[in-house]
């Protein structure tokens, strides 16, 4: 059974999330290790429902295994070869390094996102087309953007915590 049929999805980039979560607490709660006659294989279950439900809850990662059903995944750790890629990459780590204010990280979350969605479309119409290659290609980039998705989560945090503190704060 693969991660789809598991959380009785379509095998599609585009999934409904929201289904995705609540069938993955349907399968938490029918196979937990606490209420099972049988905890070693309960244990196994709950591990690979884990693990289905991290694949498949983002994007890139649901990309890559899509890959893997058709046999088409192999690769996937090389590096980027794309210099202009590599370029507005490296431009956008940057901007991220110097941001010093919520409103430039925001900014800078649109892009990456217009970034994320570009590369989902192109996923999509390289994976129709059976072009192995560039899926591949998308996968790699949507990982990387994945990514600084995450590190601008993360920056974000840290400014707003670093606003809600002050010296003059009674502990």
């Amino acid at each position: 059974m693969n991660h789809f049929e598991l959380f009785n999805l379509p095998v599609a980039l585009d999934i409904d999330l929201a289904s995705l979560k609540a069938q993955f607490l349907i399968l938490q709660q029918q196979y937990h290790p606490d209420k099972a006659e049988d905890k070693d294989q309960a244990l196994i279950k709950s591990s690979e429902i884990n693990q289905a439900f991290k694949t498949l809850s983002n994007v890139d990662s649901r990309a890559g295994y899509l890959l893997s059903l058709k046999k088409q995944d192999h690769h996937l750790d090389q590096s980027i070869s794309d210099f202009e890629f590599l370029q507005s990459a490296l431009d956008i780590r940057e901007q991220l390094d110097e941001a010093t204010n919520i409103e430039q990280l925001l900014s800078l979350k649109k892009e990456v996102q217009q970034w994320i969605d570009g590369l989902v479309r192109e996923f999509k119409i390289d994976y129709d087309d059976e072009d192995w290659a560039e899926a591949r290609d998308t996968v790699r980039k949507l990982r990387f953007f994945q990514k600084v998705m995450l590190d601008l989560d993360k920056a974000e945090d840290r400014l707003l915590d670093d606003e809600d503190f002050d010296l003059d704060d009674d502990f």
